[in-house]
């Protein structure tokens, strides 16, 4: 009768991948991340079919067990007869990274100034994304991580785009300075527009903390909000 606290559950579903849709996707654009597949024993043709073949295709082992066994690797959560073990996410190292796009221009980057909700850092991953991005720099402590709920919220983005984590935000600031970025960080209530104002071609796009926002020292190193 243990009750299982948040952060254990939390750390027991980091590494899974659940739900018909976000395991099709990790099959189909990243199977390098798809440590096993295990499937519940109802389920049934032709979904069944359809992520077995993946499965061969893609070299990915798998398992099948009862519901109950996988609402418990779900930690409670919905997942649709079907869960994927992740191997570790790749990040990428911010030196390395920025020696890949030297000169690279029109270039933006997304900074992220300690997100803490897994969901809304899969909403800004995916928005990151889509507005054409290079990639998205988090905080490795107090900030959330790359992982079920984030794969799910940024729709596949978070395994497609370079996520680099880092030690400071202000110090990564004042690095991308020195590699020709401009930094533009987004507050309430900064005077200029995000939509009237023509970003700087070398862009890193600094975003601040849910209800806190930048951090006082962040927004000081920020060239301009």
């Amino acid at each position: 009768s243990h009750t299982i606290s948040h952060e254990s559950r939390h750390n027991m579903t980091d590494d899974i991948c659940r739900g018909r849709k976000p395991v099709i996707d990790l099959l189909t654009k990243s199977p390098s991340r798809c440590a096993k597949l295990i499937i519940a024993n109802n389920v049934r043709p032709p979904f069944l079919d359809e992520l077995l073949d993946m499965a061969r295709a893609a070299n990915v082992t798998w398992q099948v067990v009862s519901p109950s066994a996988l609402d418990k690797l779900s930690g409670g959560e919905k997942h649709q007869g079907v869960i994927c073990r992740l191997t570790q996410a790749k990040t990428f190292e911010l030196e390395a990274f920025l020696k890949s796009i030297e000169g690279v221009s029109p270039a933006l980057i997304v900074v992220l100034d300690h997100i803490e909700d897994p969901q809304n850092l899969g909403a800004v991953i995916r928005s990151a994304e889509a507005g054409g991005a290079s990639c998205v720099i988090y905080a490795k402590r107090r900030a959330a991580v790359p992982n079920d709920t984030v794969i799910k919220t940024s729709a596949g983005a978070s395994l497609r785009l370079p996520l680099i984590p880092v030690s400071n935000i202000t110090r990564t600031i004042e690095r991308l300075k020195e590699s020709n970025f401009w930094a533009v960080g987004l507050d309430g209530k900064a005077e200029s527009s995000l939509w009237a104002e023509t970003l700087p071609e070398r862009c890193a796009l600094v975003v601040g903390a849910e209800g806190e926002g930048l951090s006082r020292l962040v927004g000081e190193t920020c060239d301009m909000m």
